[in-house]
């Protein structure tokens, strides 16, 4: 079955509904300049208070950074209590060893770039990340932005370039277009932040539909 990475999560409210329907990952942005950016001690008091609330079985806690010193996102993981570091500036494999835990690396797909050429390219990414133990992440690119976009890309793209590796779909993703996605690309995971908001905010009743179509869809 598909998994579930609900991102972008502020209040306890929504991580709780996001646990309870059945999510796998519960994001939270570390990213300065960042909309959805959560502080680490407004981390930590959410993820302890979902801590005393739910005693099921508990979703993987991500932390989203970009760019920022190790040492910084180490210390994130400890005061946090993260599970996973999701990656989504222009760290290398140099950069993935210092970091004290499980990764998921961000790969930019371009709508433009259909070509052999940049299909290898993003392949060929793809292949290192799951050749060094971590997990690749397809979002669409758009010039000058960290994170998710908020916007589709052409899936098929996406089968290329995954093969029969476990890759996590990402990339204007919404309750009402994650069926097909799923039945497309076959992805180990999706994640989907944006596509669960009304005016900017996580929506109830959106991230239930969404988490529920995630997981029918792959029954």
């Amino acid at each position: 079955m598909t998994k579930v990475k609900i991102c972008g999560l502020k209040k306890l409210e929504h991580a709780l509904i996001a646990t309870e329907t059945g999510a796998s990952f519960l994001g939270f942005v570390f990213v300065e300049g960042v909309r959805r950016k959560i502080s680490p001690f407004d981390a930590n008091e959410l993820i302890t208070g979902l801590k005393e609330r739910y005693t099921g079985d508990f979703p993987k806690l991500v932390g989203l950074f970009a760019n920022q010193a190790s040492s910084y996102v180490n210390q994130v993981v400890s005061q946090c209590d993260l599970d996973i570091v999701q990656l989504c500036g222009d760290e290398g494999p140099e950069y993935w060893s210092s970091i004290n835990c499980s990764i998921i690396k961000q790969v930019k797909m371009d709508n433009e770039g259909k070509g052999r050429d940049e299909l290898s390219h993003i392949k060929s990414q793809v292949d290192d990340i799951t050749e060094a133990g971590h997990t690749p992440l397809l979002d669409s690119y758009e010039r000058g932005a960290l994170g998710g976009t908020g916007k589709t890309f052409d899936w098929s793209m996406a089968k290329l370039v995954s093969g029969h590796q476990q890759i996590i779909l990402a990339g204007g993703l919404t309750s009402d277009n994650v069926n097909s996605a799923i039945k497309t690309v076959q992805p180990w995971a999706v994640d989907v932040s944006s596509g669960v908001e009304t005016d900017g905010q996580k929506d109830e009743l959106k991230l239930r539909n969404f988490i529920n179509n995630a997981l029918n869809a792959s029954k």
